[in-house]
């Protein structure tokens, strides 16, 4: 590591935190010998979305929360269960070993979750998600639903 100072090329760590995702090392140039922080964080590699259409967008996390949000709206669901559901999400789809997966997966893993924490969540994001056409399509859902709890 450079110093910011003399722009010496040999500095020596003289403590290191870890914090969360970021590591936190207080360094000290060994020629001028001035003291100064550095914060580290892993680089995260972007992946793509493939949508319904052929189009690839950018993963947003954002846009995963507000889906979630929206089908969690009035709902006996702390902020804090959304942002572990979003974590435990991105965390799955980083996991696989390709950068593009499709957004039927990325649905699925929410409805999967979704149906675990809240049925109605459930219920408001699979009649977005599944873009139901009729009422029969979506009295079918509710019906695998209702088999599936008794």
């Amino acid at each position: 590591m450079r110093c910011p100072y003399c722009m010496y090329e040999d500095t020596k760590v003289i403590d290191s935190r870890q914090d969360e995702d970021i590591v936190r090392r207080r360094r000290e140039c060994e020629k001028c010998e001035k003291r100064f922080t550095t914060f580290e964080r892993a680089e995260i590699v972007e992946f793509y979305v493939i949508k319904k259409d052929g189009r690839r967008e950018l993963f947003d996390r954002k846009k995963l929360r507000s889906g979630i949000i929206k089908a969690c709206e009035k709902r006996p669901i702390s902020q804090e269960q959304i942002e572990e559901l979003v974590d435990i999400i991105e965390k799955k789809l980083r996991q696989r070993k390709t950068l593009e997966v499709n957004s039927t997966l990325v649905g699925d893993c929410v409805m999967k979750k979704l149906k675990v924490i809240d049925t109605i969540a459930y219920i408001r994001f699979a009649s977005v998600y599944k873009e139901f056409d009729d009422i029969e399509s979506f009295e079918a859902t509710l019906e695998n639903l209702k088999n599936k709890k008794g």
